[in-house]
């Protein structure tokens, strides 16, 4: 059994913070890189301005957007793991995130954005609590990973329980409509996450599952490899562009994340990430 410090968890998660934060993925940068064209259209000047501000956000640490979102870890524990504190006493992991997340934004001036309440509004002035999601596996390390989702585009999420009738098309009509609906609040180019399967509780995290992806990335199911690039050539279609300013792209990327349902329902859940995509793995 691996004796796994809370202090080492805590430290590494407020770095992480910061990093997320200062550091635009590097699947993300040439993604965006890609569509710069160099002629003069509205949408590749603000191609360039995303670029120029990851660069920036990069060299003096200032945090790519001012909405530094929700964090969201998706964490994988060993079975040999275990958690301890300074007296090597078992302890909760959970908690050591979340005191990592209130020490990195902290530490770092990242804006705080969690309230306690939904109808009180009270700010909690540390960011927390976080989203914490836990798999057990086989193993002796821990991998974190961290997803800070901002406002605009949560607030661009869809859920609809479809039948087994709607079928693929169904789907994807209400993926293109969706967009068409609040694409352009999501500060595009997005990448477009979807969950189909599961049931209401779950299809709404496949989807957000589906953001931790690299664009570029295959799904292992060649079937729904296919229907990721129906989707975004679809989406792509739709002119909405660079901030809703038209052009291209709309989006850089569909990912799709399924999962056994029962036989009379299919429930489809889509989330949306900005360009500033902001997630990183790191393991202890």
């Amino acid at each position: 059994m691996i004796k796994i410090k809370t202090d080492t968890i805590i430290n590494k998660v407020s770095e992480l913070c910061g990093d997320i934060n200062f550091n635009l993925p590097q699947d993300v940068y040439d993604a965006v890189s890609s569509y710069i064209k160099n002629d003069n259209s509205v949408s590749d000047d603000i191609l360039k301005q995303i670029i120029e501000n990851a660069k920036i956000a990069k060299e003096k640490k200032i945090a790519l957007c001012q909405d530094t979102g929700t964090a969201n870890f998706f964490v994988k524990i060993g079975r040999d793991v275990e958690v301890v504190d300074d007296n090597d006493e078992k302890s909760d992991i959970l908690s050591a995130i979340n005191k990592g997340v209130s020490d990195g934004y902290t530490k770092y001036y990242l804006r705080k954005s969690i309230v306690s309440d939904p109808l009180n509004r009270i700010n909690t002035k540390d960011n927390t609590p976080a989203n914490i999601y836990i798999d057990y596996v086989d193993g002796d390390k821990i991998e974190i990973t961290m997803l800070a989702k901002g406002g605009g585009s949560e607030n661009a999420s869809f859920l609809k329980m479809l039948t087994p009738l709607d079928g693929w098309n169904g789907i994807k009509n209400f993926v293109i409509e969706s967009i068409k609906l609040k694409g352009a609040n999501a500060c595009p180019p997005v990448i477009v996450g979807l969950g189909i399967g599961g049931d209401f509780a779950s299809v709404g995290l496949l989807a957000k599952k589906a953001l931790l992806r690299k664009i570029g990335s295959k799904n292992i199911k060649e079937e729904y490899n296919t229907k990721e690039q129906e989707l975004l050539e679809e989406i792509n279609k739709l002119n909405i562009g660079p901030m809703g300013l038209g052009g291209m792209p709309t989006a850089l990327a569909v990912f799709i994340e399924t999962k056994p349902c029962h036989i009379a329902s299919m429930p489809v859940a889509i989330n949306i990430q900005c360009h500033s995509c902001r997630r990183k793995t790191i393991i202890i």
